[in-house]
């Protein structure tokens, strides 16, 4: 465990006290039995595919629990917060564990958490799971919507064996992570539910506690929702930060429905900014006793069943953006100042992949630099940071990268996902860092930056293809058709069918001079294919061949002209078909 981990568990939230406190607010009747505690076996389920994202959103990240059966997880994508439970301020008397007795793959495509009894007590001796992501970059753009969702079983229990039982999938906010204190910097939780009643709780806390803009400890929730059917079988959670609505908005579902909206206009601005436009982390787990379940009649006692589990299928968090175009730093070549370690390079910022991170050496200052390869046209730039973000930076831009000038200033930094206009002509983009908001580096999730390249710079020309008709050989459902690898948007592509050979052609509308292409390959990408042109739409004319394709973004100086660009693949990477996120035609 890591220094930061360390400090990350102390300043860890208290989490879902207030939920706990609003349901004392309601009243509670429970038929409790006082049998001998039993062990409750796990249902056994098929694994569904995480779905595809909703229309308009893109799939940032999702984790499909495929791991073998009764084995861990992997800690490069989830960390253990394991410890007494006591120690988050809840009053719950598990003790979490990393053991797979208790947090483990059941080998069916899904997570399980267990808790399990030992001895005569119910009120000691047990155990359980709590896991968090260790990624903490799950957040709406200014403008944008996240959907962060997943498909659970609750414990299969009822309110004659269920007492003490608390599960819950809930996120904090990234900045909690470097020490800014519970509930200001946020907490949305997605599902809860106490005591095997078949219900569930929808919260967000925020503000200061106790009292406040958000009552806590009660925060503004949904009060308790009929869930029917949710211990039996799998059912879908999922809430949207949605910052594209005035005012901005949570939203709660249950299987597609919205069952509680939360508007902005519910507190003052700074309390909603600082618990909300953020970024955060996400966490599942199935925790006994606490003050939630004791408002309910309380728990556990001598009926409460060990073994009763938690079943996770899936998660996914999807996003929907404004839309700036294509992201023209993605895979480009990225250097820095300094790196923490080998496991956070500079590269981490501009792969696309909102998990990994460069992050620095801790001392002032510190840049990450990203080559373009061409000078282009800024309009925009967004970046995300870990909760370990710079306080203070400076875009800078430069045509050479010997001499630079500063074309946005941020002096405060108060939230970790920033999205601004640019006016810049630059090869050469940098983020130079003066003052940390934290004891440790800057750590940036993603450098995303968006224009269009200079009239004939570097021998390139202009984007001719964005936008145009695409038409394919075949496409691997409906999901991924030709025209996703000419819509300017990174988070969509064409995907074939999984068979040799297959094409993917676009109409520039008329006959153009050609004189770059460029490929931003997925994981299934070619390494045989040609570039061909044609005038006419049948006669084809290859204007570059290769048969040692690596994939990742390839930029291709080409010569040739027409109507029509298209790749013809020979030979796949992989047993999927060909799939592109960007075909790019430039010429004149």
């Amino acid at each position: 465990m890591s220094i930061r981990d360390k400090c990350a568990r102390l300043v860890r939230s208290p989490g879902r006290l207030a939920t706990g406190l609003l349901a004392l607010t309601l009243t509670a009747t429970s038929a409790i039995g006082m049998t001998a505690p039993t062990t409750v076996e796990a249902a056994v389920a098929q694994p569904s595919a995480v779905p595809a994202p909703p229309a308009g959103f893109t799939t940032t990240w999702s984790d499909d629990f495929t791991g073998a059966a009764n084995t861990g997880l992997d800690t490069g994508t989830w960390r253990y917060d394991a410890g007494p439970g006591s120690s988050f301020g809840t009053g719950e008397i598990e003790t979490t564990t990393t053991s797979t007795d208790n947090v483990y793959h059941d080998g069916n495509g899904h997570l399980v958490l267990r808790a399990l009894h030992s001895g005569s007590d119910p009120n000691s001796g047990w155990t359980s799971g709590r896991v968090e992501t260790q990624a903490d970059g799950f957040g709406a753009q200014p403008g944008g919507v996240v959907r962060i969702q997943a498909s659970i079983q609750q414990p299969n229990l009822s309110t004659a064996n269920g007492a003490g039982y608390w599960p819950a999938f809930w996120m904090l906010g990234a900045p909690l992570r470097i020490g800014v204190p519970w509930p200001g910097s946020g907490e949305v939780d997605i599902l809860e539910d106490i005591n095997g009643r078949s219900s569930l709780f929808g919260t967000l806390h925020c503000g200061v506690s106790p009292g406040g803009p958000c009552n806590e400890g009660t925060g503004i929730g949904s009060g308790e929702r009929a869930c029917g059917g949710c211990q039996t079988g799998y059912h879908t959670y999922a809430v949207e930060i949605d910052r594209s609505t005035s005012p901005e908005q949570i939203r709660w579902y249950l299987d597609g429905a919205n069952y509680f909206t939360l508007n902005s206009t519910q507190v003052d601005a700074t309390t909603w900014a600082n618990a909300v436009d953020h970024s955060f982390f996400i966490i599942f787990d199935l925790a006994i006793g606490g003050a939630f379940p004791a408002a309910f009649g309380g728990g556990p006692n001598a009926a409460t069943a060990s073994g009763g589990t938690l079943n996770v299928d899936y998660v996914a968090v999807y996003n929907k953006s404004p839309n700036y175009g294509a992201n023209i730093a993605q895979g480009k070549p990225t250097t820095a100042s300094s790196a923490e370690s080998a496991q956070f390079p500079a590269s981490n910022a501009t792969d696309g992949d909102i998990t990994t991170r460069w992050s620095s050496a801790f001392s002032d200052p510190q840049w990450l630099q990203v080559d373009l390869g061409q000078n282009y046209n800024l309009n925009h730039a967004t970046l995300t940071w870990e909760a370990a973000a710079a306080s203070a930076y400076q875009l800078q831009t430069s045509t050479d990268g010997a001499t630079w000038s500063t074309v946005y200033s941020n002096n405060n930094s108060p939230q970790d996902i920033q999205s601004f206009g640019l006016s810049a002509t630059a090869r050469y983009v940098r983020v130079y860092a003066t003052s940390r908001a934290s004891q440790w580096g800057d750590s940036l999730y993603e450098l995303a930056l968006y224009g269009s390249p200079t009239s004939g710079g570097g021998g390139s020309g202009s984007l001719l293809s964005q936008g145009k008709t695409a038409t394919a050989s075949s496409t691997e459902n409906g999901s991924f058709t030709a025209a996703n690898a000419v819509d300017g948007n990174t988070g969509t592509r064409w995907s074939s069918a999984f068979s040799d050979p297959q094409w993917l052609q676009v109409d520039l509308g008329a006959t153009h001079t050609i004189s770059r292409v460029d490929l931003n390959w997925e994981a299934a990408y070619a390494t045989g294919y040609q570039i061909q042109t044609s005038n006419d739409g049948t006669t084809w004319t290859s204007i570059y061949s290769t048969t040692a394709g690596t994939g990742g973004n390839q930029s291709l100086t080409v010569s040739g002209s027409g109507r029509y660009v298209r790749l013809y693949g020979t030979t796949r990477a992989t047993q999927y078909g060909y799939s592109l996120w960007e075909f790019q035609v430039y010429g004149s």
